[in-house]
């Protein structure tokens, strides 16, 4: 219906039309919050209470939309519930009223953080989706069309076997990190996959490098030939930031922590990163990652958005965004992370020679086994990012939780001493 009704008003403007027939409505909104954590045996001890929290918008149509919202995701559902009422018998197709609705709507509680920025994100993303099955187009096309078929995506790898093992699946990029020897990682990795892959650092806390020791790490990194060096200092001091990408000589990326344009506009307007890393379940939707792609197109800085924490929905949506913009780098992507994800995801698209194809289906292209997030109910979201043996906190001191902390013994710590 909303289909033909657009082309009688475009294309035959003198027949009658009832244009109260040609919208649709919003009736429903559902979450689908789900578990996600990986084993312990993985080594990571950050994402063993890692949530998924998924949305249908429901239409008086039949088209439902599907979403994903990150930021805490056990808030996020609950934001989604309360801007279900905002949301309800609006025309879905009004993508930027609803979201300019939504953002005001929660303004009474303070400045939108990345929990409220995830609910909006999510019903953002699923309204997107509506619009692309209503017009049964893909919604690359809806932003511009394709600037590419298939998208560039890189793993994680924290050790030389890890990253040798995603070189034979056919990836042609690594992130290693950790704030715990860097510089020795980064070297033992280079050594094992050679010069023929690209390595990323990131270097985010807990504990956070001190802006000096951020530096200090960076300079001894350049020699590896880094596509970037991400989250060397904390996102609360932009000023520090800026002092690591005046004397570091490797593109600086961040953003993953911010949330829609106005958290980012001083990282790219002061051009204090190289890379721009918007979140794609927490940064506010797709219309925002459109529009901070073209602030970042204008200052010549690159797009990689962050996935390392996400569902199979978000990452869906990047691949939309990532395939109609023209400064796309790469995109985040865990490898072999969950089973879940793969059964979760109808369906799952696979990294093929280092690339994911980027999907031609109506709307985002994806939906999710519901029965898969009914199975794995949520059982807690918050633990402690690290623990004491992995050497990220310095002996002794991890009882203190401390945010950021100075490196201790630091030829031996900080690794600095490797040379070609």
């Amino acid at each position: 219906m909303t289909l033909v009704c657009i082309i009688w008003a475009t294309g035959f403007e003198s027949l009658p039309v009832d244009v109260s027939a040609c919208f649709m409505k919003i009736t429903d909104v559902k979450t689908f919050l789900m578990m996600a954590g990986v084993s312990p045996e993985s080594g990571s001890t950050s994402w063993g209470k890692r949530n998924w929290c998924f949305v249908k918008v429901y239409t008086d149509e039949g088209i439902v939309g599907i979403g994903e919202g990150s930021g805490w995701p056990r808030l996020v559902q609950t934001g989604i519930e309360d801007l279900k009422e905002i949301i309800v018998d609006e025309d879905p197709s009004n993508i930027e009223r609803i979201w300019q609705k939504m953002f005001i709507s929660t303004m009474g509680a303070g400045m939108t953080g990345t929990p409220g920025s995830g609910a909006m994100n999510a019903i953002d993303m699923a309204l997107w989706d509506i619009k692309g099955k209503a017009l049964n187009t893909p919604v690359w096309n809806l932003l511009g069309g394709k600037v590419r078929d298939r998208i560039r995506a890189y793993g994680h790898a924290g050790t030389p076997e890890r990253a040798l093992e995603l070189k034979a699946q056919g990836l042609t990029a690594v992130k290693t990190g950790g704030v715990g020897r860097t510089v020795e990682k980064v070297d033992a990795i280079r050594k094992a996959v050679g010069d023929e892959m690209d390595i990323m650092v990131d270097a985010h806390g807990p504990p956070w490098f001190t802006t000096k020791d951020a530096i200090i790490i960076g300079k001894a990194l350049e020699q590896y030939n880094l596509m970037f060096y991400e989250d060397p200092v904390p996102p609360d001091n932009i000023e520090a930031l800026a002092r690591v990408q005046d004397n570091v000589d490797i593109p600086i990326a961040a953003g993953e922590r911010h949330s829609h344009i106005w958290g980012v506009r001083q990282l790219i307007e002061r051009e204090i990163v190289d890379v721009i890393q918007p979140d794609t379940g927490r940064i506010g939707g797709i219309s925002q990652m459109m529009k901070i792609a073209a602030m970042a197109e204008a200052h010549y800085i690159t797009v990689a958005p962050h996935s390392g924490s996400l569902g199979p929905i978000a990452e869906y949506a990047a691949l939309h965004v990532l395939a109609a913009i023209p400064n796309t780098l790469i995109l985040e992507r865990l490898h072999d992370d969950v089973s879940v994800r793969y059964d979760v995801t109808l369906p799952h698209i696979p990294t093929v020679d280092g690339y994911i194809e980027v999907p031609n289906r109506p709307g985002l292209g994806v939906d999710i086994d519901e029965s898969v997030a009914l199975a794995n109910p949520s059982h807690g979201n918050s633990s402690t990012p690290t623990e004491g043996t992995d050497g990220s906190y310095e002996p002794g001191t991890y009882d203190e939780h401390v945010y950021v902390q100075a490196r201790y013994r630091r030829q031996k710590s900080m690794g600095t001493g490797f040379r070609k």
